[in-house]
């Protein structure tokens, strides 16, 4: 069967099939926008550990860094008000975790730069179902993935912002392209018609996978001027932050 959506002028859209990929996308882009927020909220408290902030001050840059780009997509797509300001869970696992990441950071820190698996996982999750609940709202498969990259990166530069440095997404190694890349695996599974337990796993090991690889290695867009910036340990670690014991 084809969806059919008409403009406002009465022309047709676009003929999109409607398969099991465009009926149960509810649960599981909610259970995606929760482990993105979990996982946001993380690099965010962590980050403002690592800025030495107050109690409040960390809870503020977990919830921001959590819900930010959650928020600007639904704001666009006109599902308001926004998810994460009217249900209790994306309010809750922000300062949840941002409680525990204040008490128990050496926890957190035994992984080796939790700020960037943190990172890199939230903006899998993110831009996977971004793009998903922007398809789901009738949005074209071109917005759809652009959308789905910006909700993917907009918590990481309220993070970055909060701190007062250059959001990583505008100078460290592959990031956007990485979400983008995620979004692009939805949004060409659901025009071929593949389920959706198989284009999300896909999705979110591409984007993960290849924002950690641009970090291992060092991979890089080009630069203004040619020269590559300094590469900081961690997003939310900048200048300020170096040569602390």
């Amino acid at each position: 069967m084809l969806l059919c959506r008409l403009r406002p002028e009465g022309r047709p859209a676009l003929m999109i099939p409607i398969t099991r990929f465009s009926v149960d996308l509810a649960p599981l882009t909610t259970a995606l926008d929760l482990a993105g927020t979990f996982a946001f909220a993380l690099s965010g408290a962590a980050a403002g550990v690592k800025h030495r902030l107050d109690l409040f001050g960390v809870l503020v840059l977990s919830f921001a860094a959590a819900t930010s780009g959650g928020i600007f997509r639904d704001v666009v797509i006109g599902a308001v008000p926004p998810a994460a300001l009217r249900e209790l869970p994306y309010m809750a696992i922000p300062l949840a975790a941002g409680v525990v990441t204040f008490y128990w950071h050496p926890l957190v820190e035994r992984l080796r730069h939790p700020v960037l698996l943190f990172d890199a996982a939230g903006l899998a999750f993110f831009a996977v179902s971004g793009t998903q609940k922007a398809l789901a709202f009738h949005l074209d498969p071109l917005p759809a993935a652009m959308l789905g990259m910006v909700t993917g990166i907009g918590g990481g530069m309220a993070r970055d912002l909060l701190v007062a440095e250059v959001p990583s997404v505008l100078r460290a190694e592959i990031y956007a392209v990485a979400a983008l890349a995620g979004a692009g695996v939805v949004v060409l599974g659901g025009l071929a018609g593949l389920p959706s337990a198989v284009v999300t796993p896909v999705g979110i090991a591409l984007c993960f996978l290849l924002r950690v690889a641009a970090l291992r290695y060092g991979w890089r867009l080009p630069v203004a001027g040619g020269h590559p910036p300094a590469s900081d340990d961690e997003p939310g670690q900048g200048p300020g932050s170096r040569g602390r014991a």
